[in-house]
Formats: C-alpha cells, sequence, structure tokens
C-alpha cells in the first residue's frame, strides 16, 4: 500500500493506494472525503480521470478539486 499527501480545498489529506497484482486491480481511498474506489488496470487514463471525476462531484467536490485529485490519483496508479 502507498500513501500520498496532496492538497485538496487548502487541506492536506492523504491518499491511500492499495494495488492488487493478482486480481490486476486498485483500491483507492480518500478518508478525509470518505470516499473510496476501485477499479481495474483496463480502466487507466481517461476513462479512469472521467469515473473518478464524476465520483468525486459526487461527494460534494467542487469541479476543479475532483478534476486536480482524479489526475492525480491517474498520475500515481500509473506509477506503479
Amino acid at each position: 500500500m502507498k500513501i500520498r499527501k496532496t492538497v485538496l480545498q487548502d487541506q492536506e489529506i492523504k491518499v491511500y493506494i492499495y494495488e492488487n497484482k493478482k486480481e490486476e486491480s486498485f483500491m483507492v481511498a480518500v478518508p478525509a472525503q470518505e470516499w473510496s474506489a476501485a477499479f481495474s488496470y483496463e480502466e487507466m487514463d481517461a476513462e479512469l480521470v472521467n469515473k473518478l471525476n464524476g465520483s468525486f462531484l459526487n461527494r460534494g467536490l467542487d469541479e476543479e478539486s475532483a478534476s486536480q485529485i482524479a489526475w492525480r490519483i491517474n498520475q500515481w496508479v500509473r506509477e506503479m
């Protein structure tokens, strides 16, 4: 599991990223937003960013913050 720190709405938060290599999937959680998501390796890049962005918008984040955290998560999982 990787733990990344980022700033979201002027607040430092932790993002937890777990990679399940056997099932070729990721689990990402942002406890500060009471949010989590699971996705497969095939859902990378633009598809993943759109999915995460929509999910963060549903949690009440503004569009800029949702897009920012979605792109960061996408970048972090690609590095793993």
